[in-house]
Protein backbone atom coordinates (compact mmCIF):
# COMPACT_ATOMS: atom_id res chain seq x y z
CA UNK A 1 0.00 0.00 0.00
CA UNK A 2 1.30 3.46 -0.91
CA UNK A 3 1.35 5.73 2.09
CA UNK A 4 1.80 9.45 1.67
CA UNK A 5 4.82 11.07 3.29
CA UNK A 6 2.70 13.05 5.72
CA UNK A 7 0.98 10.00 7.19
CA UNK A 8 1.93 9.23 10.77
CA UNK A 9 1.65 6.09 12.83
CA UNK A 10 -1.27 5.80 15.20
CA UNK A 11 -1.68 3.19 17.96
CA UNK A 12 -4.97 2.01 19.39
CA UNK A 13 -4.62 0.64 22.92
CA UNK A 14 -7.11 -1.35 25.01
CA UNK A 15 -7.10 -3.88 27.83
CA UNK A 16 -9.05 -6.93 28.86
CA UNK A 17 -9.42 -8.79 32.14
CA UNK A 18 -9.73 -5.93 34.60
CA UNK A 19 -12.74 -7.41 36.36
CA UNK A 20 -11.57 -11.04 36.39
CA UNK A 21 -10.70 -12.87 39.61
CA UNK A 22 -8.08 -15.05 37.93
CA UNK A 23 -5.14 -14.46 35.62
CA UNK A 24 -3.29 -11.45 34.25
CA UNK A 25 -4.64 -8.20 32.91
CA UNK A 26 -3.71 -7.94 29.23
CA UNK A 27 -3.37 -4.94 26.93
CA UNK A 28 -2.87 -4.79 23.19
CA UNK A 29 -1.47 -2.00 21.07
CA UNK A 30 -2.28 -1.97 17.35
CA UNK A 31 -0.11 0.24 15.13
CA UNK A 32 -1.60 1.52 11.86
CA UNK A 33 -1.26 4.32 9.39
CA UNK A 34 -4.45 6.42 9.49
CA UNK A 35 -5.31 5.38 5.92
CA UNK A 36 -5.71 1.78 7.11
CA UNK A 37 -8.46 2.66 9.57
CA UNK A 38 -10.99 2.31 6.77
CA UNK A 39 -9.85 -1.28 6.20
CA UNK A 40 -10.41 -2.05 9.87
CA UNK A 41 -13.95 -0.68 9.60
CA UNK A 42 -14.61 -2.63 6.40
CA UNK A 43 -13.71 -6.00 7.94
CA UNK A 44 -16.14 -5.32 10.79
CA UNK A 45 -13.81 -4.45 13.65
CA UNK A 46 -15.95 -3.54 16.67
CA UNK A 47 -15.86 -3.66 20.45
CA UNK A 48 -14.68 -7.20 21.28
CA UNK A 49 -17.48 -7.61 23.86
CA UNK A 50 -20.05 -7.40 21.03
CA UNK A 51 -18.49 -10.19 18.95
CA UNK A 52 -18.74 -13.97 19.15
CA UNK A 53 -15.52 -15.85 20.07
CA UNK A 54 -15.26 -17.25 16.53
CA UNK A 55 -15.67 -13.80 14.98
CA UNK A 56 -13.07 -12.33 17.36
CA UNK A 57 -10.52 -14.99 16.39
CA UNK A 58 -11.09 -14.34 12.68
CA UNK A 59 -10.81 -10.57 13.16
CA UNK A 60 -7.70 -10.82 15.35
CA UNK A 61 -5.96 -12.60 12.49
CA UNK A 62 -7.15 -10.00 9.96
CA UNK A 63 -6.05 -7.15 12.24
CA UNK A 64 -2.55 -8.65 12.37
CA UNK A 65 -2.49 -8.69 8.54
CA UNK A 66 -3.66 -5.07 8.19
CA UNK A 67 -1.74 -3.48 11.07
CA UNK A 68 1.91 -2.52 10.81
CA UNK A 69 2.53 -4.04 14.23
CA UNK A 70 0.53 -5.54 17.10
CA UNK A 71 1.94 -6.08 20.58
CA UNK A 72 0.68 -7.54 23.84
CA UNK A 73 1.50 -6.18 27.29
CA UNK A 74 0.79 -8.20 30.42
CA UNK A 75 0.63 -7.38 34.11
CA UNK A 76 0.81 -10.46 36.29
CA UNK A 77 -1.41 -11.43 39.20
CA UNK A 78 1.47 -10.50 41.53
CA UNK A 79 1.65 -7.03 39.99
CA UNK A 80 -2.14 -6.63 40.21
CA UNK A 81 -2.07 -7.51 43.91
CA UNK A 82 0.93 -5.28 44.62
CA UNK A 83 -0.01 -2.19 42.56
CA UNK A 84 -3.86 -2.41 42.34
CA UNK A 85 -5.82 -3.26 39.21
CA UNK A 86 -5.85 0.26 37.72
CA UNK A 87 -2.08 0.73 37.99
CA UNK A 88 -1.47 -2.81 36.69
CA UNK A 89 -3.75 -2.12 33.72
CA UNK A 90 -1.87 1.08 32.87
CA UNK A 91 1.42 -0.82 33.20
CA UNK A 92 0.21 -3.50 30.76
CA UNK A 93 -0.82 -0.75 28.33
CA UNK A 94 2.59 0.93 28.62
CA UNK A 95 4.36 -2.37 27.96
CA UNK A 96 2.28 -3.03 24.84
CA UNK A 97 2.98 0.46 23.45
CA UNK A 98 6.71 0.40 24.20
CA UNK A 99 7.05 -2.93 22.34
CA UNK A 100 5.73 -1.42 19.08
CA UNK A 101 8.09 -0.92 16.15
CA UNK A 102 8.22 1.77 15.04
CA UNK A 103 6.91 3.85 17.90
CA UNK A 104 3.59 5.60 17.20
CA UNK A 105 3.25 9.35 16.88
CA UNK A 106 -0.07 9.26 18.72
CA UNK A 107 -1.58 6.68 21.10
CA UNK A 108 -5.36 6.44 21.43
CA UNK A 109 -6.03 4.99 24.88
CA UNK A 110 -9.40 3.47 25.71
CA UNK A 111 -10.92 5.02 28.83
CA UNK A 112 -10.32 8.20 30.78
CA UNK A 113 -6.84 7.52 32.23
CA UNK A 114 -3.64 8.47 30.48
CA UNK A 115 -0.74 6.02 30.68
CA UNK A 116 1.76 7.40 33.24
CA UNK A 117 5.38 8.02 32.23
CA UNK A 118 4.69 7.33 28.55
CA UNK A 119 7.13 9.38 26.48
CA UNK A 120 4.71 9.63 23.55
CA UNK A 121 1.68 11.80 22.74
CA UNK A 122 -1.53 10.15 23.87
CA UNK A 123 -5.23 10.87 23.90
CA UNK A 124 -7.81 9.11 26.06
CA UNK A 125 -11.09 8.13 24.43
CA UNK A 126 -14.04 7.18 26.65
CA UNK A 127 -15.89 4.33 24.95
CA UNK A 128 -13.01 4.13 22.49
CA UNK A 129 -13.60 0.48 21.62
CA UNK A 130 -16.93 1.58 20.06
CA UNK A 131 -15.69 4.88 18.58
CA UNK A 132 -12.16 4.30 17.27
CA UNK A 133 -11.36 1.38 14.94
CA UNK A 134 -7.73 1.18 16.13
CA UNK A 135 -8.90 0.82 19.75
CA UNK A 136 -11.55 -1.72 18.73
CA UNK A 137 -8.84 -3.69 16.93
CA UNK A 138 -6.73 -3.63 20.10
CA UNK A 139 -9.69 -4.84 22.18
CA UNK A 140 -10.08 -7.84 19.87
CA UNK A 141 -6.37 -8.75 19.84
CA UNK A 142 -6.16 -8.45 23.65
CA UNK A 143 -9.31 -10.52 24.24
CA UNK A 144 -8.28 -13.34 21.91
CA UNK A 145 -4.79 -13.50 23.45
CA UNK A 146 -6.04 -13.47 27.05
CA UNK A 147 -8.79 -16.02 26.40
CA UNK A 148 -6.22 -18.41 24.89
CA UNK A 149 -3.95 -17.92 27.91
CA UNK A 150 -6.80 -18.63 30.35
CA UNK A 151 -7.84 -21.76 28.42
CA UNK A 152 -4.22 -22.93 28.63
CA UNK A 153 -4.18 -22.31 32.41
CA UNK A 154 -7.55 -24.08 32.73
CA UNK A 155 -5.79 -27.38 32.07
CA UNK A 156 -3.72 -26.83 35.21
CA UNK A 157 -6.69 -25.67 37.31
CA UNK A 158 -9.74 -27.59 35.99
CA UNK A 159 -11.82 -27.13 39.15
CA UNK A 160 -12.55 -23.43 38.46
CA UNK A 161 -14.39 -23.85 35.09
CA UNK A 162 -11.97 -21.35 33.54
CA UNK A 163 -12.43 -22.45 29.94
CA UNK A 164 -16.01 -21.19 30.21
CA UNK A 165 -15.71 -18.20 32.56
CA UNK A 166 -12.27 -16.93 31.39
CA UNK A 167 -11.42 -16.08 35.01
CA UNK A 168 -14.49 -13.97 35.73
CA UNK A 169 -16.52 -14.48 38.90
CA UNK A 170 -19.39 -16.66 37.75
CA UNK A 171 -21.43 -18.54 40.37
CA UNK A 172 -19.59 -21.77 39.52
CA UNK A 173 -16.20 -20.06 39.85
CA UNK A 174 -17.12 -18.51 43.21
CA UNK A 175 -18.37 -21.87 44.47
CA UNK A 176 -15.09 -23.47 43.41
CA UNK A 177 -13.21 -20.81 45.40
CA UNK A 178 -15.17 -21.84 48.47
CA UNK A 179 -14.62 -25.54 47.80
CA UNK A 180 -10.97 -25.50 46.75
CA UNK A 181 -9.56 -22.13 47.87
CA UNK A 182 -7.44 -19.90 45.63
CA UNK A 183 -4.83 -20.97 43.11
CA UNK A 184 -1.53 -19.14 42.57
CA UNK A 185 -3.18 -17.38 39.61
CA UNK A 186 -6.06 -15.87 41.61
CA UNK A 187 -6.00 -12.19 42.52
CA UNK A 188 -5.80 -12.20 46.30
CA UNK A 189 -6.48 -8.46 46.46
CA UNK A 190 -9.96 -9.02 44.97
CA UNK A 191 -12.72 -9.44 47.55
CA UNK A 192 -14.02 -12.91 46.52
CA UNK A 193 -10.47 -14.29 46.79
CA UNK A 194 -9.57 -12.69 50.13
CA UNK A 195 -11.64 -14.92 52.36
CA UNK A 196 -10.23 -18.10 50.84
Amino acid sequence: MNVSQDSSYLAGVDEVGRGALFGPVVAAAVLVFPDRLRQLREIGVADSKKLSPKRREYLAERVRQIADDTQIGVATVEEIDRLNILQATLLAMKRSIEALTPQPELCLIDGNRAVPDLQLPQRTVIGGDSREPAIAAASIVAKVWRDAEIVRLAERYPQYDLARNKGYGTAKHRQALQDFGVSPEHRRSFAPCQSQ
